[in-house]
């Protein structure tokens, strides 16, 4: 992507500008940030996706001041009817379920991927809403059918309510207000209190973004570096033949604390192990999504990356669905490039070397990848 290219998304500015002047600093208001845009999900079809296995869907329901929440699935028949106002259906991930929604979210690809996380689509008939809350993540809030009121501020006080089941402020004090149309987008930056009310049915697409807390993932990488077996340190246990009798038997060992502390301070001094750590972490599958084996011995001339597939990589590493492959070179070149576009033609491969056109393979028989006639989806 050309960060310096002005976009409408963006309001004429460039992905550069944005990520320097409110990128996790201040809200940006777009009109028309895509003109013309209409919703890629219809309505029946998001309700549908809200009733199968492995979606996560919420629906919130207001009566006066009285919150209800209930998680899904939701048969058709279980949400309530069209007319009745003051409910919220919510369905998390639909870009790994919809090629149009997957393809909208990669509008959104000057930021990392590694910061990327799905789209959630609001359905809402008229009065609907979640109440005034705040997010620890930033969202980008694209209008996609219908009208809805957004009063966002500056929040200092983040006290919650405790007689409802979601997390709404207990004193939320707006600052400024919008009515969003359809292609209509408001940015927010984290901890942006914010609350929007459907005027009349309406629906809004989320983009939304991970944020890491260092303490889970610290502990994930732990885990990692834990799980490495290079043969050097995996065979290693703890030894104490000079251990006296204790009269204090309860007391931790100093050389047990020392044994610890040389184990952790090993797994940190593995090369690259950290950083390899981080990228299968961070390309690791939700526990949500399977792949579909493809069909096998297919012809590699064109391949596109299966829209649930998350690939990465660093100065060292390719990174794919929780694996990691050293990588250098004209390959590394390769992989690389598939990983940015998620798609490689039929001149890419033609420089590949014979093993990164097996390791392509092996990435299509397990349905991470697919081959493609020349040609397609251009």
């Amino acid at each position: 992507m050309d960060t310096k290219q002005p976009l409408a998304l963006l309001g004429g500015l460039t992905p550069a500008q944005f990520m320097r002047h409110h990128w996790q600093k201040k809200p940006l208001l777009v009109r028309q940030a895509i003109p013309g845009f209409t919703a890629p999900l219809p309505r029946a079809d998001l309700f549908a996706l809200a009733g199968q296995e492995g979606v996560e869907s919420r629906l919130v329901q207001q009566t006066d001041d009285v919150w209800k929440l209930q998680h899904g699935p939701f048969a058709r028949r279980a949400l309530p009817p069209l007319q009745r106002p003051d409910w919220t259906l919510l369905v998390q991930g639909v870009d790994l379920h919809n090629d149009s929604v997957h393809a909208l979210m990669q509008q959104f690809r000057f930021v990392p991927d590694a910061r990327l996380d799905d789209v959630m689509i609001s359905y809402a008939s008229d009065g609907g809403g979640v109440g005034p809350h705040f997010d620890s993540y930033d969202v980008f809030l694209l209008q996609a059918h219908g009208q809805r009121r957004w009063r966002i501020g500056r929040q200092k006080d983040l006290s919650l309510r405790d007689d409802v089941p979601m997390k709404i402020l207990s004193h939320f004090e707006p600052e400024e207000e919008y009515v969003l149309e359809p292609g209509d987008m408001l940015y927010l930056p984290p901890r942006w209190a914010h609350d929007g009310i459907a005027q009349g049915e309406c629906m809004t697409y989320s983009v939304g973004f991970r944020v890491p807390e260092r303490t889970d993932l610290a502990q994930e990488l732990l885990v990692r570096l834990a799980d490495e077996d290079d043969g050097a340190t995996a065979a290693l246990l703890y030894r104490d033949a000079k251990q006296p009798a204790v009269a204090q038997p309860a007391e931790i060992p100093a050389t047990l604390q020392e044994f610890a502390r040389d184990a952790l301070q090993r797994a940190l001094a593995q090369p690259r192990a950290l950083e390899r750590a981080l990228g299968e972490y961070l390309t690791e599958p939700k526990s949500n999504v399977w792949f579909e084996p493809g069909p096998e011995g297919v012809l590699l001339e064109q391949v596109v990356l299966d829209r649930r597939t998350r690939m990465m990589y660093d100065a060292d590493h390719v990174f794919i669905n929780g694996e990691s492959y050293r990588a250098a070179g004209r390959d590394a070149t390769l992989m690389r490039q598939l990983a940015d576009q998620r798609t490689l033609g039929p001149r890419d491969l033609a420089r590949a070397s014979d093993g990164a056109l097996e390791l392509l393979s092996s990435w299509c028989d397990a349905g991470w990848l697919h081959a493609q006639p020349p040609g397609a989806g251009q």
